[in-house]
């Protein structure tokens, strides 16, 4: 199998994987054993599809795979007698027969917007949604999802594992969310999405600045969602989001991997085709739907995408765009964006101004971007020794090695 091809059915089986999830869900209820089994059914594919051939009915073979799988289990274990007597009736033809499935279900539904409310259930913590999402609704295998985060696998199989269990103890169910609910839910996917697509950015551990397994699967699952939300705007922001600063990635670091800022990226290398589809996507969602966090974030990724040059810049846009994300959704981490904004137009010494009560404020007091922005204004302002020390204090606190490198080199140019 060439590699194109291999990445075709890595795709196709990415794509299958929460419509599966779902119509076994739909029938066997069992979330964790459900999950592991449409896993098990994604991996007999890649391993026999190569092979063999892509049935004519992909997702009909996988569904039958995932179901026998249940039932083997069932049959193995006494407790569950009753429980096979139940099913027996659904048992499904054998594996090469898949096909015939559908003729005992209803047509395919697209069950991604109901997983990723599953996945991001508010009794699981953030890190939880994270792997659970990659794994359940990405279709990811336990492995992979645990070197995209740098753990042993062992450690995100149980993870992963006491993810599902916290969900079942809860007595959540899958299928459609209760009207009153569906907004507090979204808000955890669009997040989750968002944690996923940033990790893969900006990998905050190891040699690598970013992954790009993650990015890719955050900008793909997001695309999902819009397709089953067209008129969000905070989905069509999130996506225009991602899809903007993705298309930087390929100037973001050197042939020998140091990071390039953005105010030194060669812009010509910048991804035209996703720069030309965000800037078009959060121009045609603004003026039609209620301004959110998301769609003012890639408002300003649009306004840098749009300068030609990093001296062509409209500073004083993007610090009113984050005076009104700063009013809207208040942050640290949006503090420190438009510190650096504000410093751009009014001076470092207002940007530093902006970054003073941060420094008592537990949430980023020790965190490596304080200090990083702090060193920026403060070399800006012409403090260099000062510069000097809280370059080094940020390299000292960043766990990604890209990161590391490039803080120290800033202090040793200020020596």
């Amino acid at each position: 199998m060439t590699r194109s091809h291999a990445r075709e059915l890595e795709d196709l089986l990415r794509e299958l994987a929460p419509n599966v999830l779902g119509t076994v869900l739909r029938r066997h209820g069992d979330f964790d054993r459900t999950e592991d089994a449409v896993q098990e059914a994604l991996l007999a594919a890649a391993r026999q599809w190569p092979s063999e051939g892509v049935p004519d009915n992909p997702r009909g073979w996988l569904v039958t795979v995932a179901s026998r799988r249940l039932t083997d289990q069932w049959r193995g274990e006494s407790a569950r007698r009753r429980r096979e007597e139940a099913v027996a009736a659904l048992e499904p033809p054998e594996e090469r027969a898949a096909p015939g499935v559908d003729e005992l279900e209803p047509a395919a539904e697209d069950d991604t917007l109901e997983l990723l409310f599953l996945c991001c259930h508010s009794a699981l913590s953030a890190a939880s949604q994270v792997a659970l999402t990659l794994r359940a609704v990405g279709g990811l295998t336990t492995a992979q999802v645990a070197a995209a985060f740098l753990v042993p696998e062992a450690t995100m199989t149980r993870r992963i594992t006491r993810a599902k269990r916290s969900i079942e103890a809860t007595g959540a169910r899958f299928g459609p969310i209760p009207a009153g609910e569906h907004a507090e839910r979204l808000g955890a996917v669009l997040h989750t999405l968002y944690l996923i697509f940033n990790e893969g950015y900006t990998a905050t551990g190891g040699e690598q600045l970013y992954r790009t397994e993650l990015t890719g699967e955050a900008i793909r699952l997001t695309r999902q969602v819009l397709r089953l939300l067209p008129e969000d705007g905070e989905v069509a922001g999130l996506l225009a989001l991602m899809l903007l600063t993705e298309a930087r990635r390929p100037a973001r670091t050197t042939a020998d991997g140091a990071l390039v800022p953005l105010a030194e990226q060669d812009r010509t290398l910048w991804d035209a085709a996703l720069r030309d589809e965000g800037i078009a996507l959060i121009t045609a969602t603004l003026p039609r739907a209620e301004v959110g966090p998301y769609q003012l974030q890639a408002a300003v990724a649009a306004v840098h995408a749009e300068a030609r040059r990093a001296e062509d810049t409209d500073w004083r846009q993007i610090a009113a765009l984050y005076r009104l994300l700063a009013a809207t959704a208040p942050s640290p981490m949006v503090t420190l964006s438009q510190a650096a904004a504000v410093a751009m137009v009014d001076g470092p010494a207002a940007g530093l101004e902006l970054l003073e009560p941060l420094r008592t404020d537990d949430r980023i007091a020790k965190h490596h971007r304080l200090a990083a922005v702090r060193a920026h204004l403060l070399e800006l302002a012409g403090e260099h020794i000062a510069a000097r020390d809280e370059y080094r204090l940020a390299a000292r606190r960043t766990t990604s090695r890209p990161e590391r490198r490039y803080l120290e080199a800033r202090a040793s140019r200020l020596d």
